[in-house]
């Protein structure tokens, strides 16, 4: 079973990500050499699987060519999340 994404934002988030590399014509490898992480990293980050942090944001907008807004404008945190993005109990 395929592992689903972790929040809408983070989806939302990979989408872009995956909207602009592709404009690019850039593969994953690609991206991920350019920023300076592993091509599986940008995977899960496309597919909303993982909570990237800021400075991985900057890099990402840098290596796609893209002021890191574009990539992060009208997201909403979790609602459900409490301390650290965790589910409150």
């Amino acid at each position: 079973m395929a592992k689903q994404p972790i929040s809408d934002a983070a989806q939302t988030f990979g989408a872009r990500v995956r909207a602009r590399r592709n404009e690019l014509g850039k593969s994953q490898e690609r991206l991920a050499d350019d920023s300076g992480m592993h091509w599986t990293f940008i995977g899960q980050v496309e597919r909303g699987q993982r909570n990237v942090s800021l400075h991985n944001i900057l890099k990402i907008a840098e290596a796609l060519g893209v002021d890191a807004e574009d990539l992060v404008r009208g997201l909403k945190a979790p609602s459900d999340a409490g301390a650290g993005g965790v589910p409150a109990s």
